[in-house]
């Protein structure tokens, strides 16, 4: 019986308005006091990259990678929002590399694996939209210029 792996719900839900403005306001109450804890940083930047608006993702995936960059030991947790991030900007290499470096780590995170699928087949879907909306340009352009050889040959 073939086993499925779980879905990366993050990649589907997000936080409701009042959930993340929680997090929202500590993260502002810890800035104003000027000593942002990275957990509460971690916490706003998690419902950032959940959220379904693109300026969120975009500001979470900056406060992840601010904490990537600076706290070594808190790495491997930022990697699969970084990469979810990424994946839901439409960032997809970027996406792949975040979860690549996860499971490298990690080679039987389950999460992991069922990102790197969802990328996968996003990257196929876009491609294949890709192709027929070149063919279709192709198309048109064939008709366009059949059509001013005919009108070239009736003069």
């Amino acid at each position: 019986m073939p086993t499925e792996l779980p879905y990366a719900a993050d990649a589907e839900e997000s936080l409701s308005y009042d959930e993340l403005e929680v997090l929202r306001l500590q993260y502002q109450k810890e800035t104003a006091q000027s000593h942002v804890t990275v957990q509460t940083k971690f916490n706003y930047a998690w419902g950032l990259v959940k959220s379904p608006l693109s300026e969120h993702q975009v500001e979470g995936v900056r406060l992840l990678q601010e904490i990537y960059r600076a706290e070594p030991t808190r790495r491997r947790e930022c990697l699969y929002y970084l990469a979810l991030g990424h994946y839901k900007m439409g960032n997809y290499d970027e996406a792949r590399r975040f979860n690549a470096l996860l499971l490298d780590k990690e080679p039987t995170n389950l999460q992991a694996q069922s990102l790197a699928s969802l990328i996968d087949k996003r990257v196929t879907r876009e491609g294949y939209i890709g192709m027929a909306i070149v063919g279709g340009v192709a198309a048109l352009g064939t008709l366009a210029l059949a059509s001013i050889i005919r009108r070239a040959s009736r003069k």
